[in-house]
């Protein structure tokens, strides 16, 4: 259906899916895609051949082009932006400009990996740093990894502003909590503040449980102008507002260890949607560590610098705004690039599907608004996505 005027069209989310998520031994990264894509088709009701745009990160050769393939599309428009984590809040900031302003009518972003079977076949092995070329051959021979990376901003947090041990394991603890009420999440026993602080070191402050499960598994969300509504099966998921923004890649390029990009890109979210951090009723955050949880909360303004870990220690504030409905990438599901996912969750609850751990508003509503705000590298990059309801 083509643009019939010279206005920017409102884009909507119109389909969601996980595809098979958490063990997923017998599939490959171009299966998982193509199951995402097909429940994420059925879930909007629309007939295939609307789509004529893709997005499509970390799979092949030439992303876009393999996957768009296998899939059988032929798209006008693609994206391939590829920021790590950010990656999908990006890309879905893109695929709204593009959509707003006629370059494409309905984009699918869609994502599938088989990181965890891949390591228990042996076909690959872990990674502890990107690479050792360009800016980060001065980093690399030292033995900086990325999970050392995070940790020594985390330990500045703490040295800044007094974030305790204690502060950073309940953000682990919450997540598991939320994931206790999600059957699709991979981990779902309880854990508590002790049995963070006593696993096995990684990276400290970092014990096994401030880090993110390795998982399989994929999503894909189908984006459509405003016009194609109207046939869609189920109600649609506005995009409201989207930032962007890029720190650095090396360490010493990172001006303060405590502000991560998402003071950049939030802000230009919630300005572009004409809200405040106030109205949002839910946040879905990237949780690689506990530490990107409690400092992305800051610096969307959630709470003031140096409050996050106080935040996770106060029931009342939780309960205001609920973070990381499915258990996150710390309990629920995290393959790679998790970015998708959060997107996926964030338009389930606005929906109302999302049964157990369905967020509600005191008198019983469904929410209006939620932020979904993806974090790449380490603190590298960050996008960040308003979706609502009206």
């Amino acid at each position: 259906m083509p643009t019939t005027s010279g206005d920017r069209r409102r884009v909507a989310v119109v389909g969601i899916s996980l595809s098979d998520c958490g063990r997923v031994d017998e599939a490959t990264p171009y299966a998982l895609h193509a199951q995402a894509a097909r429940r994420a088709l059925a879930d909007s009701g629309l007939d295939r051949s609307v789509i004529d745009g893709l997005a499509s990160a970390g799979l092949g050769t030439l992303a876009p082009v393999e996957v768009a393939e296998y899939l059988g599309l032929r798209p006008r428009w693609v994206d391939s932006t590829a920021v790590g984590g950010a990656t999908w809040e990006v890309m879905a900031a893109h695929a709204a400009d593009a959509i707003a302003a006629g370059h494409a009518n309905a984009v699918l972003l869609v994502y599938g990996s088989t990181a965890r079977a891949d390591i228990k076949a042996r076909r690959r092995t872990s990674n502890l740093s990107f690479g050792t070329r360009g800016p980060l051959q001065f980093e690399a021979p030292y033995g900086h990894t990325l999970i050392a990376k995070y940790a020594m901003a985390a330990r500045r947090h703490m040295h800044e502003y007094g974030t305790t041990l204690e502060q950073l394991a309940e953000v682990a603890v919450q997540a598991r909590a939320n994931a206790a009420l999600n059957p699709e999440a991979m981990f779902r026993d309880p854990v508590t503040v002790d049995d963070v602080l006593g696993g096995p070191m990684i990276a400290d402050p970092f014990t096994k449980l401030h880090c993110c499960i390795r998982s399989d598994g994929g999503c894909a969300v189908l984006l459509a102008a405003e016009e194609y509504v109207p046939d869609t099966a189920k109600a649609p998921v506005w995009i409201l507002g989207t930032g962007e923004h890029v720190s650095h890649t090396t360490m010493s390029e990172w001006e303060d260890f405590t502000v991560s990009p998402a003071a950049v890109s939030g802000r230009l979210a919630f300005e572009r949607a004409g809200v405040t951090p106030a109205d949002i009723e839910l946040a879905e955050i990237y949780d690689a560590f506990t530490y990107m949880t409690l400092v992305t909360l800051e610096d969307l303004g959630f709470c003031a610098k140096g409050e996050g870990g106080a935040f996770f220690q106060d029931k009342e504030r939780r309960e205001r705004l609920p973070v990381n409905t499915d258990g996150g990438g710390l309990s629920a599901c995290h393959p790679g690039m998790r970015g998708l996912f959060l997107l996926v969750e964030a338009v389930r609850q606005l929906r109302g599907e999302a049964p157990g751990r369905q967020v509600r508003r005191p008198d019983g509503s469904l929410p209006e608004l939620a932020v979904a705000s993806g974090t790449g590298g380490w603190f590298c990059s960050s996008g960040t996505v308003v979706l609502g309801r009206g």
